[in-house]
């Protein structure tokens, strides 16, 4: 049977990326050349580096490729290789990546160099692919205290960058509950600076990572968007609260465990006819095995959801994004006309008016 829409399509069908980490977007091989070149050994070859046995083995080596990235020259080069990437894989127009400070202190760089470096790899970026880029400075509740996260986000004030437009907070969720990150979060807010959090992630137990997290993270962070959400599925009240605040979510269609690859295109399916706001992204993208294009092409083989979803998907990626009013502005135009083009081109014209 045909399917409903052309893998073609749903990997060109122009995408923001609202949910990376840096640190995983990195190639195997750009790791191992940097390894080399610090002197540091990595406990496998490249090309059998990104396993790992469980969630948290998967953080240990996420934080392990953290360790090559020395020099603003390495942090440039990170993020130019993933925009590459992404353009190939997915059609990425924007990308918002997650970076945390306190993985990069150990290999002897400050907050201003690293961030400088980034910056410096996607100018790089947008004027060869024409992507535009922002960073999220980012929380690991596993390893940074209250004072720690404080402290962080008071460096990314005092080294102020026009690129670092909000703040996150990744790590296990059962290492620290929101709530105790509340002050960071309200400097941040007070600083002008978006908040997300990953919240109810779905490879943490319904005991570590309950729905109502949720609602700290709206009532006591006061994010403006959330990334994951899937636990949430598990209470109806918290369903129908996030239905009806309208934030933004940034679920991911491939995960870091194997096991769990099955059930995330259903839980994200689910998440959609609850009536929440989604967009699709990658997470970890080169750790992973995956990349927007293929984040696109298993959900909708999985659900059998047609072009009107696509198109559904991509926009709401613009919508979510923290770019400000006129850059959004240009780049929902932008989508717009490409979606347009694409919809003639496959003969989509139909499936959805007024898209």
């Amino acid at each position: 049977m045909a399917k409903a829409v052309a893998d073609e399509y749903l990997r060109r069908i122009p995408k923001a990326e609202l949910h990376c980490h840096i640190a995983g977007t990195l190639r195997a091989t750009t790791v191992a050349e940097l390894a080399g070149r610090a002197g540091l050994a990595l406990p496998r070859p490249a090309e059998q580096l990104y396993q790992w046995p469980d969630f948290y083995g998967f953080l240990d080596v996420l934080r392990l490729t953290a360790q090559v990235l020395r020099t603003p020259a390495d942090f440039a080069r990170a993020a130019y290789e993933y925009i590459e990437d992404a353009v190939r894989d997915g059609n990425l127009k924007h990308v918002e990546y997650f970076f945390n400070p306190d993985y990069f202190y150990p290999n002897g760089i400050d907050y201003p160099s690293m961030v400088d470096g980034m910056i410096e790899g996607m100018e790089a970026a947008r004027k060869t692919f024409g992507v535009s880029s922002l960073l999220i400075c980012c929380i690991d509740r596993s390893i940074n205290t209250p004072a720690q996260a404080l402290e962080l986000v008071e460096t990314a004030i005092a080294h102020r960058r026009d690129h670092v437009v909000g703040i996150g907070l990744d790590g296990a969720e059962r290492a620290g509950p929101p709530a105790i990150f509340a002050e960071a979060y309200a400097l941040a807010r007070r600083a002008g600076l978006h908040r997300t959090a990953h919240c109810c992630e779905d490879n943490q137990t319904l005991v570590e990572a309950p729905p109502t997290n949720y609602l700290i993270c709206r009532d006591v962070l006061k994010c403006d968007r959330i990334d994951h959400g899937y636990n949430m599925l598990a209470s109806d009240f918290v369903m129908a609260e996030a239905r009806k605040d309208g934030l933004y979510f940034t679920p991911c269609a491939w995960t870091s465990l194997v096991h769990n690859r099955p059930f995330r295109p259903q839980r994200i399916r689910r998440m959609v006819e609850a009536g929440l706001n989604v967009t699709i992204n990658t997470d970890d993208a080169a750790m992973f095995g995956t990349n927007l294009g293929h984040g696109y092409t298993t959900l909708f083989e999985t659900i059998g959801w047609g072009p009107d979803m696509a198109r559904r998907f991509a926009l709401n990626s613009v919508e979510a994004s923290w770019l400000d009013e006129s850059d959004k502005s240009t780049l929902r135009m932008a989508c717009r006309k490409e979606i347009a083009a694409l919809d003639r081109e496959f003969g989509y014209e139909m499936v959805a008016p007024g898209v």
